[in-house]
């Protein structure tokens, strides 16, 4: 596969020298459940991008593992801010480049703050969007945050 053919996210991590690899989906994928499943993954291990308007024009994006729930108060808490909301559809895609359920960390259109979850780390391996619809990225979690760098690691996952 050359480089052109490779997911957005995939190029990025290969420009960086990450180890990692690329799963196609043969179905559209419909939850975290089936996507893990197809995988061989565990729920577990399948990490969500989620981006949040944190102000005009001001975004972040917060990575969390499995099908657990943001805590809103925690990110507001963590944040210092009383508003804050996911960003729309047309903005992930005008601010990151991605389709939203696309979205990964890597090969942004521009920079931003990313906060993850304690529940990424904890994984040893995990999968990720890689920048195109039933396309994931699957590396080791230890990878993903060395490539990611200085990142705040913040306890996000909501309270069952």
């Amino acid at each position: 596969m050359t480089q052109n053919n490779l997911p957005p996210v995939s190029r990025a991590l290969t420009e960086l020298g990450v180890p990692h690899r690329v799963f196609r989906h043969k179905t559209p994928i419909k939850s975290v459940e089936q996507a893990a499943r197809e995988r061989n993954q565990s729920p577990q291990q399948v990490v969500r991008s989620i981006v949040f308007r944190i102000g005009k024009g001001e975004y972040l994006m917060a990575l969390i593992a499995g099908t657990g729930q943001i805590s809103w108060q925690a990110l507001r808490k963590y944040l210092g801010k009383s508003r804050l909301t996911m960003a729309k559809p047309e903005e992930v895609l005008a601010v990151k480049g991605y389709v939203r359920g696309t979205v990964g960390p890597f090969g942004l259109k521009t920079p931003l703050r990313i906060l993850v979850d304690e529940s990424v780390p904890a994984q040893d391996e995990i999968s990720m969007g890689s920048g195109e619809r039933n396309v994931a990225i699957i590396m080791r979690a230890a990878d993903l945050m060395r490539a990611l760098g200085d990142v705040e690691i913040v306890p996000l996952a909501a309270k069952e």
